[in-house]
């Protein structure tokens, strides 16, 4: 059975100090959830020092928002998948739309990450997803399914099955709209059959998800959690989704 998985993408939102704060609440409430969830949090990189401690121990694993495809060199701002297992990071969220957007990355920039990521040892959260306007010309399942490809590139099976997907659309990213969930499972089903090696890998849907919708999606036979941005800033209402999404 394929695990269910809450990562909670914070984004460029809180100092050392808030992530602390944010965990001494979030831990207690997290030892009370039903074991079959894997909880992740990214952080920033700033305050992935400051809650490794805090998270020793507990069933809560720590992941970043991003990863070089270097081990090392001149490449200022950035930071390698050695640097991310020095401070205990498990996971590594790779090509949110975000990142493509804003920071360049592309399609091969992301399967460079993807392999140097399994390389060093992490988990890759390895996001796809369609703009509106490629929805609204009927082009989602040939670009997610291209990115997906693109993103596997070169990878034998056995790799391709340690790595984590997440769906997100990106006209439902902090918009407050959500993909209907069956038509996010049919996506989901198209990106399984697209590589072989997916089909015990775990697949996220991500893009307006909270407390009051998970379920509707982790019913569905393809999705196996969330990738959570807004809703995963509060310790209550983190908690409250991973224990919806049982």
């Amino acid at each position: 059975m394929r695990p269910v998985i809450c990562a909670g993408n914070w984004k460029m939102h809180k100092t050392g100090r808030e992530a602390v704060a944010f965990v001494d609440a979030f831990l207690p409430l997290a030892s009370a959830l039903p074991g079959r969830v894997e909880i992740v949090l990214c952080p920033p990189f700033t305050a992935l020092a400051a809650i490794r401690a805090k998270l020793d121990g507990s069933r809560v694993r720590l992941g970043a928002q991003d990863v070089h495809w270097e081990e090392s060199g001149a490449f200022t701002g950035a930071i390698s998948a050695p640097m991310l297992r020095e401070y205990g990071v498990h996971y590594v969220i790779i090509g949110h739309s975000e990142r493509r957007e804003y920071f360049g990355d592309t399609d091969l920039t992301v399967r460079l990450k993807t392999a140097a990521a399994l390389a060093g040892g992490l988990t890759p959260i390895v996001a796809v997803g369609e703009t509106i306007a490629l929805r609204d010309a009927g082009k989602t399942l040939s670009h997610v399914t291209l990115q997906t490809r693109a993103a596997l590139e070169g990878l034998s099976q056995a790799d391709v099955a340690r790595v984590v997907l997440a769906y997100e659309p990106i006209w439902a990213i902090g918009t407050g709209r959500s993909c209907d969930p069956s038509e996010a499972n049919a996506v989901m089903a198209e990106m399984r059959a697209c590589v072989p090696g997916l089909r015990d890998v775990p697949i996220l849907y991500g893009g307006s998800v909270k407390p009051e919708n998970i379920a509707a999606y982790t019913t569905q036979p393809e999705i196996d959690g969330g990738l959570v941005g807004g809703a995963s800033l509060d310790p209550s209402s983190f908690a409250a989704l991973c224990e919806k999404a049982s």
